[in-house]
């Protein structure tokens, strides 16, 4: 004969009694989750599943991205560089120095960019149809001695340099074109997703947990999956909004989603103002890089042709430039671009993208060496400021090195994210043979159990992001496929049994 010894679990505080009963500890009730709360865990874990890759990538990529800035200056620093002097060569000298260099008849540059300070070079550009789309032949003069420093291609209109284009294009599209942007479509659109899901499952846990502090610091003393979930947790409420922020901003550089993007600032008259250049009763010469006297393609030119009293294109740069610093143009960071066609003004343009930001432009006729037209950031609609600042806070360029090393921490801190969220999703493997690869999904139908007007917002809500962010519809279209082929699969496995 047997005897059943009943034991009180250990989170039974009052001490047994000798001849009192034990009352018996009634069950946990059986609390379903809340509806949404089941379908934010269900679309949390296929989005992380699925589309963690893409978000990983985009995440390494980018933190790479974030320090190329400063690699620049160090790898560059031969070209970007120069000792200081006293003496001073004017631009057109310059401009013939670059010129000479490059021989074969050099057509006018496409843009100089002035050395911003005693210490630094100059940058002349010229355009050269071997080399791809937004790329340009950049020659680096010492303004002290004439001296050329370099030779580089530079890349779009932040200047950058090959490292640095290289590692952009690795991040927006994986060196595989048009092809390859939409990997970093799917994943800028999917992490904000990604993150709103989460903010709302980790939001239900902190009202219910007993252990609030193990969710926005990760907990100590645990061990295999419950240690992992308080990383995954506390990391991710750290850099939610920086995530978001990566998220909407990477966005607008996207093929599909910046296209309902770029029409929705166009209907809101939203778009950043442009420095008009059209001249209607004059010719501003040459265009840069055109076929005056056959420059580009190897006939004679000599000096750049003529332009206004008898001075030549190349002691325009001088001119112009000095022009715009007597209206609006008061930073060392600036770019001068001469006419891209007939009939059209020379502009000179400020390039400071670090706070507080300086964007301010001016078209000047080169006949007249008068402002026909100018645009200053202060008068920028508010909507157009937001736009530039996120861009540039995007890229790491507001605040220098310490904006850069932010975002590196940041972009180190998502993919640290998708990390843990696989290895979370390895802990919960069943422990029965065979063992699947991963973790099951949590439990399906959580629409079944909501309200008529719940179904009926998720579906709007699927819709609207449909059409706002394409690949996620269709990408979700694929989760919902998915998920009913496993679901098919799981019956016919269990009537199998």
């Amino acid at each position: 004969m047997t005897t059943t010894v009943l034991v009180a679990p250990e989170t039974e505080r009052a001490p047994r009694r000798p001849g009192r009963p034990v009352p018996a500890r009634p069950a946990r009730s059986g609390r379903r989750q809340g509806w949404f709360g089941a379908l934010l865990l269900r679309l949390h874990f296929y989005a992380g599943l699925l589309v963690g890759p893409f978000i990983l990538v985009a995440a390494v990529t980018g933190a790479l991205y974030a320090l190329t800035p400063a690699l620049e200056q160090v790898v560059y620093r031969h070209a970007l560089h120069a000792p200081a002097t006293d003496t001073q060569l004017s631009l057109a000298a310059q401009v013939d120095i670059a010129r000479d260099h490059i021989g074969d008849g050099a057509a006018t540059p496409s843009a100089v960019r002035p050395a911003p300070e005693p210490g630094d070079t100059t940058r002349i550009m010229f355009a050269d149809d071997r080399l791809g789309a937004s790329e340009s032949r950049a020659v680096f003069v010492d303004p002290g001695t004439g001296e050329v420093r370099g030779d580089l291609t530079a890349y779009g209109t932040s200047g950058a340099l090959p490292l640095r284009t290289w590692v952009e294009q690795l991040h927006g599209s994986l060196h595989l074109g048009d092809v390859g942007r939409l990997y970093s479509e799917l994943a800028a659109s999917w992490l904000g997703i990604v993150a709103l899901a989460g903010l709302g499952l980790w939001l239900r846990r902190i009202r219910t947990s007993r252990a609030r502090k193990d969710l926005v610091r990760p907990a100590r003393g645990r061990n295999g999956y419950r240690r992992l979930f308080t990383w995954h947790a506390s990391v991710g409420i750290w850099v939610l909004l920086g995530a978001l922020f990566l998220s909407v901003t990477g966005i607008t550089w996207s093929q599909h989603a910046g296209g309902t993007v770029d029409a929705l600032r166009a209907a809101l008259d939203w778009s950043t103002p442009a420095v008009d250049t059209h001249l209607p009763d004059g010719d501003a010469g040459p265009a840069a890089g055109g076929a005056a006297g056959h420059e580009g393609h190897g006939g004679h030119a000599g000096h750049l042709s003529a332009g206004a009293g008898g001075a030549t294109d190349a002691a325009l740069f001088d001119a112009v430039l000095a022009t715009s610093q007597a209206v609006n143009v008061n930073t060392g960071l600036v770019e001068i671009r001469p006419p891209a066609e007939p009939g059209t003004a020379w502009v000179v343009q400020e390039i400071q993208r670090s706070y507080p930001t300086e964007v301010d432009a001016v078209a000047v006729d080169p006949s007249s060496l008068q402002v026909v037209h100018r645009v200053d950031f202060a008068e920028f609609p508010v909507a157009a400021k937001l736009t530039r600042w996120g861009i540039d806070a995007h890229m790491g360029s507001l605040f220098g090195l310490p904006h850069q090393l932010a975002l590196f921490v940041l972009a180190a801190g998502i993919a640290t994210m998708v990390v843990l969220g696989y290895l979370m999703w390895w802990k919960r493997r069943p422990t029965r043979e065979p063992r699947p690869l991963g973790g099951t999904p949590p439990r399906r139908g959580a629409l079944r159990g909501a309200p008529w007007w719940g179904t009926g917002a998720v579906l709007a809500g699927a819709v609207l992001v449909g059409w706002w962010l394409p690949l996620v519809g269709w990408t979700l279209a694929g989760f919902v496929l998915i998920d009913l082929l496993v679901g098919v699969a799981g019956r016919r496995a269990a009537r199998a049994r």
